[in-house]
């Protein structure tokens, strides 16, 4: 399974979502829905000319656009686009050499992420463990099985995943990390 979205194959795609700003705009769309470059600046302390810029850049890579009926004016309202999607990173064999950098910040950034969620989750797992689950498992694959594993994996996460504005009533955004590593090699 592939996303039919922009491919982070691409440097200057991953390049854009190596940045900690917008890296924090795009969560905060992802979670909240839709927002303007001004509340964005209200809630991460910066200036709207900063926000906007970020914004502009993350639609440019394809990773967020306007909401025409919504803007009016110098109001310009944003969304992530089309909803859930499936972006796996390249490897490094697949970028340049001085593309590599780049993938190594994001895959740096994203570990700080999950370092915080997860140390988040034993008090969300005491208030509501309805809405805090966590696995843990062995297994033992052929690469080819893992990779299908893996490939069902997203596709379950894709099924039951909706953008925030055609989200049901009732519905909470959930972070969800998977990790899954050779088990003979510490």
């Amino acid at each position: 399974m592939k996303d039919e979205g922009p491919s982070l194959l691409d440097p200057a795609r991953l390049k854009a979502l190596a940045h900690p700003m917008r890296r924090l705009m795009l969560r905060h769309l992802s979670v909240h829905g839709p927002a303007t470059s001004t509340t964005l600046g209200e809630l991460l302390d910066a200036k709207t000319g900063t926000t906007s810029y970020h914004l502009r850049q993350l639609e440019k890579h394809g990773f967020i656009e306007e909401i025409p009926e919504r803007s009016t004016g110098r109001e310009r309202w944003w969304r992530k686009t089309d909803g859930p999607r499936d972006l796996r990173l390249p490897t490094a064999d697949q970028l340049s050499p001085e593309d590599r950098p780049a993938l190594e910040e994001f895959q740096r950034m994203g570990m700080e992420e999950d370092r915080e969620l997860f140390e988040r989750f034993p008090a969300a797992y005491l208030r509501d463990p309805d809405w805090a689950k966590a696995s843990r498992g062995m297994g033992r694959m052929t690469k080819e099985e893992f990779a299908e594993f893996f490939d069902a994996y997203i596709a379950l996460l894709l099924k039951y995943n909706h953008r925030a504005e055609d989200a049901p009533p009732g519905a909470r955004p959930i972070y969800v990390r998977l990790f899954a590593l050779p088990a003979d090699e510490d």
